[in-house]
């Protein structure tokens, strides 16, 4: 990776967030058969992306969610919890995996992204 900068911190160590992702923008103009696949996919990447991590587990409950209303007619948008948790065993790369899990939410008015510490 190389030297860590000076007055950057650093950006690993066990986080969660909650996230709202619009799953309705990820899959538009894809084929009605591949929607629900493509959301668990961007979901993924988008864990990947903000998490820093390569090795991402999607929670039963939020695959469920997301494939609730059969695999053409998706959520609009999910509220997803991101927890960067320090992996036990040393198979992979990375000292880190992402765990997403589903977190159920009336509206999604005036929601911002939420960072609190793991558990």
């Amino acid at each position: 990776m190389g030297k860590k900068e000076k007055g950057k911190p650093n950006p690993l160590g066990e986080v969660s967030r909650d996230y709202t992702i619009n799953l309705h923008k990820a899959v538009h103009k894809e084929t009605f058969k591949r929607k629900a696949p493509r959301a668990v996919s961007h979901i993924v990447r988008f864990a990947q992306k903000n998490m820093l991590t390569e090795d991402v587990r999607v929670d039963p409950q939020l695959n469920e969610a997301i494939w609730a209303r059969g695999i053409r007619n998706l959520p609009r948008r999910i509220r997803v919890r991101l927890q960067r948790k320090k992996k036990e065993e040393d198979d992979g790369k990375g000292k880190y995996y992402t765990l997403a899990q589903y977190v159920p939410v009336d509206s999604f008015a005036n929601l911002k992204t939420e960072i609190t510490k793991a558990q």
